[in-house]
């Protein structure tokens, strides 16, 4: 685990284990925006697309990605 997330890049890992629960706790470990287990595809319209550490900040796709296009506005009223 320290070995490859001593890497200053972080896009996507991947972990192919049989024990899915094993798997799900090292995908949970890895500095990596994305983490594919037991596939070879992690990208899929409906999710959020993008890396950690120098592989970028924020995400594309999903609703994160959405996000990233939105300004929030905060009204404060006193309505008397």
């Amino acid at each position: 685990m320290a070995e490859a997330n001593r890497a200053a890049v972080g896009l996507a890992s991947y972990v192919y284990a049989g024990d899915l629960k094993l798997a799900m706790q090292i995908g949970e470990r890895l500095e990596a925006g994305m983490v594919g287990i037991n596939r070879g595809i992690v990208s899929d319209p409906s999710a959020p697309f993008g890396g950690v550490k120098q592989s970028g900040i924020g995400r594309e796709g999903g609703q994160f990605g959405i996000e990233e296009f939105t300004e929030p506005q905060y009204l404060s009223v006193d309505w008397s």
